[in-house]
């Protein structure tokens, strides 16, 4: 068929992938309003054409496709050198199928009720640490406590020298720049700092994951834990099942979901607690839902948070055979990405797209395909309840307590991109004063 990509800046591909990777939120928008809802761009080495699909209906279209069309494992190859080629992330087809029915049961909703009271612990912890009347620098805060869970929830990690040993050393790959990250895919660079230093990391994370691995192999008591470490471990293996994960997959799913479920959360939540802080109509009705226990309401500030305040800028999908989307005639090795980050901010999918209103979620007026922080279609993440359990749960913990205000002088917070995820510049800094004073 002929080929003839959507429209897209003619400039040099090399800066067009220095700048998605950089400054994706302020140079998609005009984007769109210059090309329109459809349209291309050079991002090597993530995608040398990348085509970007913005509409409700093309991004149906897409997550509806046949997975065996649409590998998301090969357009997210850039993940591969933290992730590993065992990834639920990085692999298609029937390797992706048997990953994510072993991963399912822990994270399905009798796990998730197992793990919120773990969660509550973590987040109370935390909060009780905080000094009435200071300043908290929320999205460090958030990160050391979603790192926590983490290590408690999925790693079942309780051993102070294993904490010891890994927490420090995990919490480092998700402070990495985008373009060190971007370094990652060339192995040559493996021996130059700050590269190697990275390697070197990993591989240190790796040693302390297989020991912790195979001691968790020989506990007498592995039946009895709940963590999800030790449920994937009793996964599969049984007659007409699927064969257990190797050590090899284990590793990468744990840093698969240390990945997808850290600081994408510990971003969502700042960004939730910062809005809270500024919004104090919305942060009332906050503490209004604590108070009757409703914790739909909560939830609706994470989604819109998640929603305004969009942490991963797409879903992506690369083509195994030529195919036509959203009328575009498009050839097999063309990536196609379903902006989430356009989605949630096209005044057709919200007319009020900078109005921070958690009730749009509870009124029934989000269109589908319209709100996407977990992706969608067979491989929407997995973690998705886990999240927002996770972020209901902390906002419950520190609005029981705190009414939150930004402090003096505050300027207007403004997105940063750090590794793949999109974070508060200025680390989200709220001022909380105890309920009982305020």
């Amino acid at each position: 068929m002929a080929v003839t990509y959507p429209p897209g800046p003619p400039v040099p591909a090399f800066l067009q992938g220095f700048l998605y990777m950089r400054h994706r939120a302020q140079i998609l928008p005009p984007l769109r309003r210059r090309y329109g809802d459809v349209f291309s761009v050079h991002v090597p080495p993530f995608a040398q054409n990348l085509v970007v699909f913005t509409r409700p209906e093309h991004i149906k279209e897409i997550f509806a496709g046949d997975p065996r069309d649409l590998h998301a494992g090969e357009g997210n190859q850039i993940l591969g050198p933290i992730m590993g080629e065992h990834s639920v992330l990085m692999t298609d087809e029937a390797e992706h199928a048997r990953a994510r029915r072993l991963l399912m049961p822990a994270f399905n909703g009798a796990a998730l009720r197992g793990y919120r009271d773990l969660v509550s612990q973590i987040a109370v912890a935390e909060v009780e640490r905080w000094r009435p009347g200071s300043t908290v620098i929320t999205l460090d805060r958030m990160n050391a406590l979603t790192l926590e869970v983490i290590m408690r929830v999925v790693f079942g990690v309780t051993d102070e020298r294993t904490r010891a040993a890994l927490a420090p050393r995990l919490g480092r790959i998700v402070t990495i720049g985008p373009l060190q990250y971007l370094g990652l895919m060339k192995p040559v660079l493996q021996k130059y700092p700050p590269w190697k230093s990275f390697h070197d990391n990993m591989a240190a994370i790796d040693s302390v994951l297989y020991s912790e691995i195979a001691a968790r192999r020989a506990a007498s008591d592995l039946a009895e834990r709940t963590d999800v470490l030790s449920r994937l471990l009793q996964a599969g293996g049984d007659i007409d099942s699927e064969p257990p994960l190797t050590d090899a997959e284990l590793r990468d799913q744990l840093i698969t979901l240390l990945l997808a479920g850290h600081e994408t959360t510990a971003a969502a939540l700042s960004w939730a607690l910062h809005e809270l802080s500024v919004n104090p109509g919305v942060q009332r009705d906050a503490h209004e839902a604590v108070r009757i226990d409703d914790d739909k309401a909560l939830e609706a500030v994470m989604k819109e948070a998640m929603r305004m305040r969009t942490v991963i800028p797409g879903a992506v999908r690369k083509l195994t055979r030529d195919m036509t989307i959203g009328g575009w005639d498009l050839p097999a090795g063309t990536v196609v990405s379903c902006s989430i980050l356009l989605a949630h901010r096209s005044p057709r999918n919200y007319p009020d797209t900078w109005t921070f209103r958690p009730s749009r979620f509870l009124d029934g007026e989000v269109e589908p395909n319209t709100w996407l922080p977990f992706g969608g279609g067979a491989r929407r993440c997995i973690g998705a309840g886990f999240s927002l359990m996770e972020g209901t749960t902390v906002l419950r913990e520190i609005l029981s307590r705190y009414t939150l205000a930004p402090p003096a002088g505050a300027k207007p917070e403004r997105a940063a991109v750090r590794n793949i995820t999109t974070v508060p510049r200025g680390k989200a800094r709220i001022v909380v004063t105890p309920r009982s004073a305020s």
